[in-house]
């Protein structure tokens, strides 16, 4: 393989250091009730979340974006080891959560081939936890689409999140 071969295959990756212990961001990134706040990009919400939360079980969730649009999105946890890592397989989805092509919904999305999206939890010590997610598409894309900048602000608003948790503690 050259070297702009790999380049072209490398993952989107995004990486977000946070001021709490590796328990609350693991429930911040786990529970229904918390997931509704932050998933999806600034200005867009969450009004519907069905977890079924480990391995082989399957969710369902539906964004909605400013102008009114929604976005479903199902998938299934592949592996889960509690508090450290989690490998889920996401697709675009209709209410049903039925798979539907990406290209029905007004979405480019080129993902890599049986790659499955990647979530690591990381103690770092001092109350910090690095959360690291590996997703299935290219980073090349993910930058061209915007799919990167999209999840740079899903990890802002996951931030929030866990700074409530870490205030309510």
């Amino acid at each position: 393989m050259t070297d702009n071969a790999e380049v072209e295959l490398e993952r989107m990756v995004v990486t977000r250091v946070l001021d709490a212990p590796r328990e609350l961001v693991w429930r911040a990134w786990t529970e229904p009730k918390y997931v509704q706040q932050w998933w999806g990009p600034m200005g867009f919400t969450m009004p519907f979340c069905r977890m079924d939360f480990r391995e082989g079980g399957r969710f369902l969730y539906c964004m909605v974006a400013p102008d009114g649009q929604e976005y479903w999105s199902a998938g299934q946890f592949h592996q889960i080891v509690p508090q450290e890592k989690i490998v889920l397989s996401m697709y675009f989805a209709d209410a049903q959560g039925n798979r539907v092509e990406a290209a029905a919904v007004g979405i480019e999305h080129e993902a890599i081939p049986d790659a499955k999206d990647e979530v690591l939890f990381e103690d770092l010590g001092n109350g910090q936890t690095r959360l690291t997610f590996t997703g299935n598409e290219t980073m090349k894309h993910a930058r061209e689409s915007g799919q990167f900048e999209g999840m740079m602000q899903v990890l802002e608003k996951f931030a929030a999140v866990v700074a409530g948790l870490v205030a309510q503690a």
